[in-house]
């Protein structure tokens, strides 16, 4: 499993994919946070914010664009025999390269931190909450590893990586945001709405920025991915 992990590291930065979209995700936060009009330096106090609001929106992009070679491109190409071929379980092949493109969302998430310690060293007393930022930081984790299980999978339904990107953005923004804006339809009964809302990614990513590390969340999150691990085995399976 992990010369399969390693080979997908490989392959997403010698064929550029994995710098190209590090480069994206760093240059258009970079932009919008500390250059674009009403930026993060024009606030008067120090929050970041605005950037996890703004990262689930750029990674629903990014993440499918990574994700969507990695078992598509194995079924058109006819690879994906020589993989099976190979002495790993169907669990083996299908982590080796989740953990590749998760691998590449991570390293796109870690230079962030620089915006943190920015703000920290520009800010007056008493700075960033960092109980909140560590808590946003671990709520992008869990949402990236989402997203990402979610791209693996909507990868091996297609053997058109196009197909497979344009699945994974529908069903990211689906699992983000569409069940919120389900719960605002005027009409649905009072408690429903919550329910409806409380299903989407959004509102645990809400509550993780918050600073609150709630077991609720961290089930959700860990279900979500078993779910999705399921599906897309159910889909190697009978390839």
């Amino acid at each position: 499993m992990w010369a399969l992990y390693r080979k997908e590291i490989s392959q997403y930065f010698s064929s550029l994919s994995g710098i190209i979209a590090i480069a994206v995700f760093l240059v258009v936060n970079g932009l919008v946070l500390f250059v674009f009009e009403d930026n993060l330096l024009d606030f008067g106090y120090a929050t970041l914010d605005r950037f996890f609001e703004l990262s689930p929106w750029i990674l629903l992009l990014l993440i499918p664009a990574i994700t969507m070679r990695s078992f598509a491109e194995e079924f058109r190409t006819g690879t994906w025999e020589v993989l099976r071929s190979q002495p790993l379980t169907l669990w083996q092949l299908m982590l080796g390269k989740y953990l590749g493109a998760l691998f590449v969302v991570v390293i796109a998430l870690l230079p962030t931190f620089f915006y943190a310690l920015l703000l920290q060293l520009l800010s007056a007393d008493p700075g960033l909450d960092w109980g909140a930022t560590f808590g946003s930081y671990l709520g992008l984790f869990f949402l990236s590893a989402v997203f990402t299980a979610i791209g693996i999978w909507c990868s091996s339904l297609s053997a058109n990586t196009i197909v497979a990107f344009l699945i994974a953005l529908l069903s990211m923004a689906v699992f983000y945001y569409g069940f919120h804006a389900i719960s605002l339809i005027p009409g649905i009964p009072a408690g429903i709405d919550y329910w409806i809302e409380w299903t989407g990614i959004d509102f645990h990513y809400r509550s993780l920025s918050r600073g609150l590390l709630l077991l609720s969340d961290l089930v959700y999150f860990s279900s979500l991915l078993f779910l999705f691990f399921l599906f897309t085995l159910r889909n190697i399976r009978v390839r």
